[in-house]
């Protein structure tokens, strides 16, 4: 079980709207959980893995698995604008949690209890980097090579530490630009106020720009 690293730049400029997800609590709104201890992080496990445990067919397994989406997501509802500006910040209570469903899903499949050993829930605690996932729409299958992030605090812009290359566009199903894209980066978080509303800004090559706020006090 570990998070994805990826790195490099990518982008194509085109006509853009950018996508993402961000990774928000069923729990009152509260800033990011930079500092969680190994209490806080069973808790989160237990959270994650409840729901799974009580998902009997494969349509429930569906639904929490789409509850648990729409329980990241910001922005714009892709099944309604797949194309609309959204986020995910996949912080360390996300992870957590996602890795709670694996833990029930591993256990019916086992017939056993399968829990994370405590070693792997501390890397995650001492995780020192915010994952950020970025989608994108553009009218051709390249065009988000070279797309850059970044956010925007008042007056600070925060430059990710690494962002991974953008995969090749998917065509769009649905109304808008003709493909969809997505990269990674990731954000040291001793870099960035947890408690900030913030833009995140997208860059392209052709000097292009697309951005869409996030309001990381409602992000645990």
């Amino acid at each position: 079980m570990r998070c994805k690293e990826m790195t490099g730049w990518g982008g194509r400029g085109g006509s853009l709207a950018v996508l993402g997800l961000v990774a928000l609590a069923a729990a009152p709104a509260q800033a990011i959980d930079v500092k969680l201890t190994m209490d806080d992080a069973k808790k989160a496990l237990v959270a994650g893995r409840e729901p799974m445990e009580k998902a009997d067919t494969p349509e429930d397994v569906k639904k929490v698995m789409q509850h648990a989406s729409l329980a990241t997501r910001v922005g714009s509802d892709p099944e309604k604008d797949p194309c609309g500006a959204s986020a995910i910040l996949r912080t360390k209570r996300f992870w957590l949690e996602s890795f709670g469903r694996k833990e029930a899903a591993e256990t019916k499949k086992q017939k056993k209890d399968v829990r994370m050993p405590d070693d792997k829930i501390q890397k995650y605690l001492d995780m020192p980097n915010l994952e950020v996932e970025v989608q994108l729409c553009g009218d051709d299958e390249y065009f988000s090579e070279g797309a850059q992030v970044a956010f925007q605090q008042g007056s600070k812009t925060v430059k990710p530490i690494d962002v991974s290359p953008a995969d090749k566009g998917r065509k769009n199903e649905g109304q808008g630009p003709s493909y969809r894209s997505r990269f990674t980066a990731r954000f040291a978080y001793d870099s960035f106020d947890p408690n900030a509303k913030t833009k995140v800004q997208v860059y392209f090559p052709d000097g292009k720009m697309s951005e869409f706020e996030a309001d990381f006090s409602k992000v645990k």
